[in-house]
């Protein structure tokens, strides 16, 4: 069905105010004549709304895609909407190259076996389980891809969340989206996002956190990058082999008269004489500050050009190394934290907090990356003095407290600095979406608010869908 909203209407609740001048599928965004000094007035127009599913998900990523996923298994008809070209995110635009924390039950499980039973995934060797693995990040989009299609996932790629609306009563109502169709409209019962930096929540008014704290703003930035170099050299550096890898690899850059900006610059070798490195910090960026995405970017792939080439100095098998290719999108370890229903905190991972309503537990360690390149010299990254501990990530914590019908999904969910610095690896992101598609599903189908839907509807569906793909995942390593 479409109704036709003012572009006024549609805005005049959103937490943004936007002055693009664009062309638009029905004509050129017109300037009204009173604009102020130094600023451009958009003048209303009406743009058709679009309101044909019952779970939106902004954001392809990690979280996004699981979400989706977990939605549509549910019942749930199905949009999501993804800035870059290919599904995936960090894991295939980022070439992040490398999943963390994914040895969970569900869809962790059946990503990990599909990938493995198309000949994509390689095991961590030295901890012999697959809680992390190295994957073709290919391979991954193939995947991807066709497990949307098999659930008749609708997606769009290349396109923005520009603006939300919100109705008298503080319910999220509709999205605006920037592609090259313009600016459209979407509304849904049910929103979920999943963009990582909380891009979502910031634009329907939500309360968000970011860093630890006016001292310490965010974590630093890393771009992945692919080189291609001799066989041996790689298996010799591979981070999946011997514990000192990153130490050797550091003095084999010293060798080459360069200093990499992370003091532990990782390769994982996915044979065949390439590998995926990360050996580069960028300090201090805010994610959601295009202009110094933009500079970080430009940085760190002149820094990985001119260490991959400084490298064929030494010599014998860096003798023919190249840089193959960089990530599309640079990798964000901080972002916006919305606020949520529940904030999970560094009491919760000190102490391993449990909760009735857990949705995903968080194994992984207390990651702080250093905020400097002096203190990188010094140590890379560092607990934080925090001894975690497995905890619980409760549903509460993805439900936006400031907005209502908006669940959230990822790194964007609510918590502390210490405690994202742990639920942040993309195992435990797959295992969040995983709730949050269930839950929007769940509440959609029974028109009531995800806040009011009932623990026990949720569990029971979210069981269920977790065992289904833990069944998926068998078949996959019998077959």
């Amino acid at each position: 069905m479409l109704n036709d909203l003012t572009r006024r209407g549609l805005l005049g609740k959103s937490a943004a105010t936007l002055g693009l001048v664009t062309l638009g599928s029905s004509g050129p965004y017109l300037l009204a004549k009173d604009s102020a000094p130094g600023t451009l007035k958009e003048s209303a127009r009406t743009i058709p709304l679009v309101e044909d599913c019952d779970v939106i998900v902004c954001g392809g990523g990690p979280a996004g895609i699981a979400a989706a996923i977990s939605a549509a298994r549910s019942g749930a008809r199905v949009r999501v909407f993804e800035c870059h070209g290919c599904l995936g995110g960090v894991w295939t635009s980022g070439m992040l190259s490398y999943v963390i924390d994914a040895g969970k039950p569900g869809l962790n499980a059946e990503l990990s076996s599909r990938l493995n039973a198309m000949g994509a995934r390689l095991t961590d060797h030295r901890k012999k389980n697959y809680d992390n693995y190295v994957y073709d990040v290919e391979a991954m989009k193939y995947l991807l891809e066709t497990m949307f299609a098999e659930e008749n996932i609708t997606f769009q790629l290349h396109t923005r969340v520009a603006a939300v609306h919100t109705d008298d009563n503080n319910r999220m109502t509709a999205i605006i989206t920037e592609s090259k169709s313009g600016r459209q409209a979407w509304a849904a019962p049910v929103f979920i996002d999943a963009t990582g930096d909380g891009d979502v929540g910031a634009l329907a008014g939500c309360r968000w956190q970011f860093g630890h704290d006016k001292t310490c703003p965010c974590q630093p930035m890393s771009l992945m990058g692919i080189i291609a170099a001799d066989s041996k050299v790689l298996e010799e550096f591979d981070n999946a082999g011997a514990k000192d890898a990153k130490d050797r690899l550091l003095a084999e850059m010293a060798k080459a008269g360069v200093e990499p900006t992370y003091a532990k610059p990782t390769l994982w070798n996915f044979g065949s004489g390439v590998a995926a490195v990360m050996i580069n910090h960028e300090y201090g960026v805010e994610p959601f500050d295009a202009a110094q995405v933009t500079a970080a970017t430009v940085n760190a792939r002149r820094e990985l050009y001119h260490i991959v080439e400084a490298m064929k100095k030494i010599g014998g098998g860096w003798s023919e190394a190249r840089l193959v290719a960089t990530a599309e999108q640079i990798g964000v370890r901080d972002g916006r934290r919305i606020q949520g229903r529940y904030e999970v905190t560094v009491d919760d991972v000190a102490q391993g907090a449990r909760h009735d309503d857990a949705v995903c537990r968080s194994t992984f360690s207390v990651d702080i990356h250093a905020a400097t390149q002096e203190a990188n010299r010094k140590a890379a990254y560092s607990s934080g003095g925090v001894n975690a501990k497995p905890f619980d990530i409760p549903l509460r914590a993805l439900i936006a407290a400031d907005v209502d019908g908006l669940l959230l999904a990822g790194r964007c969910i609510s918590g502390d600095f210490f405690a994202h610095a742990s639920y942040r690896v993309t195992g435990n992101a797959v295992a969040m979406g995983e709730a949050a598609g269930v839950a929007g599903a769940v509440s959609a189908a029974n028109k009531t608010l995800p806040h009011n839907v009932p623990w026990s509807l949720i569990s029971a569906q979210l069981t269920t869908v977790r065992d289904q793909a833990d069944q998926r995942a068998a078949a996959e390593q019998t077959s």
